[in-house]
């Protein structure tokens, strides 16, 4: 089956290696235009877009995937389907009529549940315990389509939304190819959603990785792994923003008020509305990842400090 991969970042990668390595003919990549990155602002390839090229696929990278000339392109190539994976772009009604069996996109979470940009994040604050990955036909809606195919991922006690991602990004890939050979065998049909159990999950901002240490601890906790790495949680110290790593909730009790600091020789804890957290990396305004009671002992952070 003829098919055109569309994906973008480093979490695509798993499936466009998988469907290039399957039965199926790869004939081009569809994939964001390069992007201003680092401090020179240079611009840089997607991670998909170098993939592609290194395999020897066509790389398209419309400004927009409505623009006439793709669509000829797209129209040129011929697809019997698209898979996709974390794209970024909206699809239009004429793209996706062009293959017969659609745009097939692999989500990262169990449909209907953590309809959005930011599903495996959204899982994680809620304390969910188990996840997946779900396959399904690109329609207008949301998210909404009707689906082939899921896995499920157990949500580890320590999971950041990257270590939780990467695993799925490769099981996903796994569950990508197998639905498109049930698509061309003609053995999966694709089965609407049901209408309960419906999340969303919009894209964390900046504001949400803000800790509010007069939450709960297992709180903290959640929010802070659901934002690592991006956006990256953070804190106030002195006035500047403070970047805050994956915590671990104390085990002994500490009479700490929420955000309060308790500074040891070797570890920084940090109180909330019940358990304190011990901190582990954290990333002081303009300079590096460091260990948090090297950290304290460089800002000579006094007791009874508080985050805020």
């Amino acid at each position: 089956m003829r098919v055109v991969f569309a994906g973008t970042p480093h979490t695509a990668l798993p499936s466009l290696q998988a469907v290039a390595g399957s039965r199926h003919e790869l004939v081009a990549v569809v994939t964001r235009p390069d992007a201003p990155s680092g401090r020179g602002r240079r611009l840089v390839a997607s991670p998909v877009a170098r993939r592609a090229e290194e395999i020897g696929v066509e790389v398209l990278t419309p400004a927009h995937p409505r623009e006439p000339s793709f669509l000829d392109r797209l129209r040129a190539l011929a697809p019997a389907c698209c898979p996709v994976v974390a794209y970024g772009a909206l699809l239009p009604a004429e793209a996706l009529a062009v293959p017969p069996h659609g745009w097939v996109n692999l989500h990262f979470s169990l449909l209907p549940a953590w309809r959005g940009a930011a599903p495996v994040q959204r899982a994680l604050w809620a304390g969910d315990q188990v996840t997946g990955a779900t396959t399904f036909r690109i329609v207008p809606a949301l998210d909404a389509g009707p689906t082939y195919g899921l896995m499920t991922e157990a949500v580890r006690p320590t999971d950041t939304a990257g270590d939780l991602l990467a695993r799925l990004a490769d099981g996903g890939a796994e569950l990508l190819v197998r639905t498109l050979d049930g698509i061309e065998d003609g053995t999966l049909e694709a089965r609407e959603q049901p209408a309960d159990g419906v999340s969303l999950a919009p894209k964390l901002t900046v504001e949400d990785a803000h800790v509010d240490w007069a939450e709960p601890a297992a709180a903290v906790d959640r929010r802070v792994r659901a934002c690592t790495p991006a956006p990256g949680a953070w804190t106030t110290f002195g006035g500047e923003r403070l970047k805050i790593g994956p915590v671990t909730i104390a085990a002994d009790p500490r009479d700490l008020g929420p955000g309060e600091l308790e500074v040891t020789k070797s570890a920084v804890h940090v109180g909330t509305a019940t358990a304190a957290v011990r901190l582990g990396e954290v990333r002081p305004f303009g300079k590096r990842d460091m260990p948090a009671d090297a950290w304290a002992r460089g800002a000579r952070v006094a007791a009874g400090t508080r985050l805020g």
